[in-house]
């Protein structure tokens, strides 16, 4: 979820097979301006960023709710990678839930305006990107619920599926609160929440 992602690639074909690069060029203008303006961003602003008018903008995602979707499926790749490698680095449960609360709480801090962008105007405003958003965090939930299956933490896997979705769902809302509260430090946010996970999982595996 970093400008500097978008610049890797061009997000798959151009639609109607129109010019890769420009299509880059315009969303590199679109996360500029989502930087800078945050929700309040406006196709007429990313258009002018570009240098190019609103329907030539249009016509390279098909309306405003294509640039919606291709922007969060860009993005949102770049966060799900980043918790996997920063879980999978750790040999340790433990250094695995912090590594991944903290990855993803830095990660939406940094690019708070983008975040709010997805997820508060552009998932409200378009379907198809609710619909991205809510598959990314079920995709968090389900690696979450396999690292656990795997190292037979709960007694079944359907037990691993609540727990991992359940845990993506309480890291989400508390890092929602926490960017409403920045005077809190992200250190405090990443130490409760990995208590809770660490002591409440334990106590539900043991429970009859």
């Amino acid at each position: 979820m970093s400008t500097g992602s978008v610049t890797a690639g061009t997000g798959g074909t151009a639609l109607g097979g129109r010019d890769p690069d420009r299509r880059r060029a315009l969303l590199e203008a679109a996360d500029a301006v989502i930087q800078r303006e945050g929700p309040e961003a406006s196709m007429a602003a990313i258009a002018a960023e570009a240098g190019v008018s609103k329907p030539i903008l249009y016509r390279h995602f098909g309306a405003k709710s294509g640039l919606y979707r291709t922007l969060a499926e860009r993005h949102s790749r770049v966060l799900i990678e980043a918790i996997r490698a920063r879980m999978l680095s750790a040999e340790e449960t433990p250094d695995r839930v912090r590594g991944g609360i903290d990855t993803y709480l830095a990660m939406i801090s940094e690019n708070l305006n983008f975040y709010r962008f997805l997820m508060h105007r552009a998932r409200a405003e378009d379907s198809a990107t609710h619909s991205v958003m809510s598959t990314v965090m079920q995709s968090l939930g389900r690696e979450i619920a396999e690292l656990m299956a795997g190292e037979g933490t709960p007694g079944d896997r359907i037990r691993a599926q609540v727990w991992g979705h359940a845990i993506v769902g309480m890291v989400q809302n508390a890092g929602d609160w926490w960017l409403d509260h920045p005077e809190v430090p992200r250190e405090s946010v990443v130490d409760a929440l990995t208590d809770l996970v660490l002591s409440g999982l334990p106590a539900a595996a043991f429970s009859p």
